[in-house]
């Protein structure tokens, strides 16, 4: 027998793979071992296919039915059995990693034949092989679903304890009780929690209106560039504006001896500031600085075109003057006057802002009374934002005649017609409607803290409220702490850092002592903090005065000198300030 060589094996691949395939169930067209002539053949009596002269065959994989040379569909590889490998026939059974002690999924078990009288489709089975069903997806809806099942399962209450058994003994009996006792516990202190987080809330949410209010305005006092003082809140801040532009346009009609309506006034402001002005503000403004305007209803006043009759009533302003301030025998608004306006509206809105301050400080624990000529800043507690809003004041109305607005004028007009039990009805409401309306405005009031902790349990009640003293005497003093005592209060802060670079200074420059200019100079490029040369020589001239036998300045004919003792410890230096600066902030 011939040896096969390695040209035959090319020859034959390449003439089968040049045979047509019929790519349905059907018989097929193979190659005949020993480069026989091709011929048509049913699939069961099918050689097997044409191998390599020099590779051993695989006993493992299984031949795979079809061509060498062809590229098997999708359809025929999803059909081909699965290996013991888990890998489709036909490709490299690929190896998988065994790690020791760790249990490997077993082979599946053969396929068991269909049922008499049942017929599987060929798309599911071919070859003897079994294609897996894919698992289904889910739907948005059934994701839903899931999510809101889990949502509830998470705020369902913990399950309580299983009663305790009959037959018990003393020990298991005592141990259950005591779990017992340790959930009510857990549950008692977690309603104290929520119930408390809930009475804080309450208030904020109660003076937002139930509107949360954006944070520019929430927080308008945390974040101004200013040392701290008396800040308005962000609403009153607006509301000055809009007494500034509203002045800004009365006295501009004022003085051209025009009517001043409220219709030319609301444009104006609202052209000045891009907000919204409404009768509702000019109550306010009123409320504030009740003597600003004499406000009136008024008809017949030449509308040139606006959408308003002539003869309907219009709401005029007119600016109170002195009899002093007149210009040709009529009055006239200056610009002086208007800034002395300005600035008792500015007054009366701090004044009111104090009347919440001393409420606030009225709950706190042990109260506290600040006169309200020596209050320099807020509370550091006191949220300023939260200050309630002004109400307005009641503005005059177009009379009207034959209109009844109240219950308490319909039941005096139609007493003696309706029957007594809508007359007692009427009767109610009225009495309710003068009961709200005699009710005093709410004052802002925080939540007071409570006496004593769950973390002070133990400590003694004496010895908090002497803490509670000293504490309401530092923030007392805080509050009515002098400006200019507030700015050497930060100079002294500066002064233990800016010690070491005004001797590094000296250092390095390699004399006693330097004209002040120069000084200033160098120390301005060199600490940390920017700062000019003028405040630059505030703080040595400050260093002068407390430290004279380590810092000297003098005044030589027209030149100020500064001289620096450098054989002075460093280290004593800095605690001498650091110690003036702690005896400053006690003051």
């Amino acid at each position: 027998m011939a040896q096969l060589r390695l040209t035959d094996f090319f020859g034959r691949a390449k003439a089968a793979a040049t045979v047509p395939v019929k790519r349905g169930g059907g018989p097929r067209l193979k190659a005949a071992p020993g480069g026989a002539p091709v011929h048509r053949e049913a699939e069961d009596g099918a050689p097997p296919p044409l191998a390599s002269p020099r590779t051993p065959s695989r006993g493992s994989v299984p031949a795979v039915p079809g061509l060498a040379g062809r590229k098997r569909s999708r359809r025929e590889m999803e059909a081909e059995p699965l290996t013991g490998t888990g890998e489709r026939g036909g490709k490299s059974a690929r190896k998988r990693l065994e790690l020791p002690g760790v249990p490997q999924a077993a082979s599946p078990p053969p396929a068991e034949p269909p049922p008499a009288g049942r017929t599987r489709s060929p798309g599911r089975e071919q070859d003897g092989g079994t294609v897996p069903r894919k698992a289904p997806r889910l739907e948005p809806e059934d994701l839903a679903a899931l999510r809101s099942r889990l949502q509830s399962m998470k705020m369902k209450t913990p399950s309580q304890l299983p009663p305790i058994p009959a037959g018990a003994g003393a020990e298991l009996r005592g141990r259950l009780e005591t779990l017992r006792g340790l959930e009510l516990r857990l549950r008692d202190k977690a309603a104290a929690s929520g119930a408390q987080t809930q009475e804080t809330t309450a208030p904020a949410a109660e003076a937002a209106g139930g509107q949360k209010l954006p944070a520019y305005q929430r927080f308008h006092a945390l974040a101004q560039d200013q040392p701290p003082g008396l800040t308005l809140p962000y609403k009153y801040k607006v509301l000055a504006e809009m007494f500034r532009s509203m002045d800004t346009i009365a006295g501009m009609l004022f003085n051209r001896a025009e009517t001043i309506t409220f219709a030319k006034v609301k444009q104006g402001v609202q052209d000045m500031m891009r907000k919204q002005f409404e009768e509702r503000h000019v109550g306010q403004i009123k409320a504030v600085y009740p003597t600003s305007y004499r406000l009136r209803q008024e008809k017949n006043i030449p509308t040139f075109g606006s959408g308003v009759k002539k003869s309907d009533y219009q709401l005029t302003l007119e600016p109170v003057l002195g009899e002093d301030e007149k210009v040709c025998g009529r009055p006239h608004l200056s610009a002086s006057r208007l800034l002395e306006r300005r600035k008792e509206f500015n007054r009366s809105l701090v004044n009111i802002v104090k009347q919440h301050h001393a409420a606030f400080l009225a709950t706190l624990t042990p109260p506290m009374v600040v006169p309200e000529d020596k209050l320099t800043r807020w509370h550091p507690r006191f949220n300023v934002d939260e200050v309630p809003d002004i109400s307005p004041a009641e503005l005059p109305r177009p009379p009207q005649e034959d209109r009844i607005t109240t219950a308490q004028e319909l039941l005096s007009t139609a007493r003696g017609v309706m029957i007594p039990k809508m007359e007692k009805a009427l009767a109610n409401l009225a009495l309710r409607t003068a009961e709200a309306g005699a009710g005093e405005p709410a004052v802002s009031k925080a939540p007071s803290p409570a006496s004593t902790s769950s973390a002070l349990k133990g400590v003694s009640q004496e010895l908090l409220e002497r803490i509670r003293a000293k504490e309401a005497r530092k923030l007392q003093a805080l509050m009515t702490r002098d400006p200019r005592q507030e700015e050497r209060l930060a100079a002294l802060g500066r002064l233990p850092a800016m010690a070491r670079v005004l001797r590094n200074v000296f250092v390095a420059e390699k004399k006693q002592a330097l004209p002040l200019e120069v000084a200033c100079a160098r120390m301005a490029e060199s600490f940390p903090t920017q700062m000019t040369a003028g405040e630059m020589e505030k703080h040595l001239r400050l260093f002068a005065e407390l430290l004279p036998d380590w810092v000297g300045i003098h005044a030589i004919r027209t030149d100020t000198y500064i001289k620096l003792d450098k054989n002075k410890d460093l280290g004593l230096v800095v605690e001498r300030l650091t110690k003036a600066a702690k005896e400053a902030e006690a003051l």
